[in-house]
């Protein structure tokens, strides 16, 4: 285990269970796989998250926002409480225009759901960062945006030997990316999936 690593056992041991896990995770093993495991889109939405919800030529039913409350729900009008956890933005649209009808409210409402923020999806920047955290994870998000999101890189930062862990059928997978190359455009940028942790190694001198 390098010196990064080293340095970040003690600071683990005083953190609660979820980040002392975080931090030990930051550390990959030695023996990373060559490439990157494919991407699995999770649409799914989550306590948090907000949601624009749009019915087409209804004025009072236009382009309504919420935000998913911590039993899953929203409080829409006209219709009692939706639980919409789970659903992906399509199927809450159906739903909203299943029970407008059923209700009696509309006879075929033409409804879109657009998600403005994922707030219950997460990727995690920990390490060589100026701003190492977690941060609401964004449809079509790269490796680029979550390090930009976490301030850029120190000085310090071993920009070659980003390595990424993404969680795969139960298992934790790592790879690493080149992030040199990749800003240099001799190496594609690398789309993250939610839960992701980046870790950015520190340089050994």
């Amino acid at each position: 285990m390098g010196p990064s690593c080293h340095r970040l056992v003690p600071w683990a041991l005083l953190l609660p269970v979820p980040l002392a896990c975080l931090a030990f995770a930051a550390c990959p093993p030695s023996n990373p796989v060559k490439h990157p495991p494919p991407v699995v889109p999770d649409m799914s939405l989550g306590p948090g998250d907000i949601i624009v919800v749009d019915v087409f030529n209804e004025k009072e039913l236009e382009k309504k926002t919420f935000q998913v409350a911590q039993d899953g729900s929203i409080d829409y009008p006209l219709i009692e409480r939706l639980v919409v956890e789970g659903l992906n933005p399509e199927a809450v649209a159906g739903l909203v225009a299943l029970k407008l009808v059923d209700g009696g409210f509309l006879k075929n409402p033409q409804v879109s759901v657009l998600v403005e923020e994922y707030n219950s999806k997460r990727i995690h920047v920990l390490g060589e960062v100026k701003k190492p955290g977690t941060f609401s994870y964004e449809e079509d998000m790269s490796v680029v945006h979550a390090i930009t999101l976490a301030g850029g890189f120190t000085p310090l930062a071993k920009e070659s030997r980003v390595s990424i862990t993404r969680k795969v059928e139960g298992k934790e997978i790592v790879f690493v990316v080149d992030m040199q190359k990749i800003v240099k455009n001799k190496s594609t940028n690398v789309p993250l999936q939610a839960g992701d942790i980046v870790y950015i190694p520190e340089r050994i001198f």
